[in-house]
């Protein structure tokens, strides 16, 4: 439940990209780099992950489900936001996956 935000960020679908375009072959790179995309979008907004009260991750295969939810809880440790994945076609075939989110502060 979010009480008393003054300033709620979409982060738009961040994508397993590093700033040059490079996408790493195995889904735990890419698992963690778009975290850290992610994370690099709230720190710009002054926030953290104790702000995010929604994320949705898009994954290519179920296979992935283990994994992500493994890496999820290194990077959020015991945060906890709304969270919806779902399997679908990712955009771009390289992608293994995709995650948005909204934070409040």
């Amino acid at each position: 439940m979010v009480t008393d935000a003054t300033r709620l960020v979409f982060v738009s679908g961040q994508v397993p990209e590093d700033e040059t375009g490079h996408v790493p072959e195995d889904f735990d790179s890419q698992c963690r780099l778009a975290w850290r995309n992610v994370l690099s979008v709230l720190e710009a907004a002054d926030m953290t992950v104790r702000n995010l009260v929604k994320v949705t991750v898009f994954l290519s295969d179920r296979r992935y489900r283990e994994a992500n939810a493994r890496i999820r809880h290194e990077v959020l440790g015991d945060h906890s936001p709304a969270l919806t994945i779902i399997i679908t076609g990712i955009y771009d075939e390289a992608w293994l996956l995709e995650i948005e989110a909204v934070a409040a502060a």
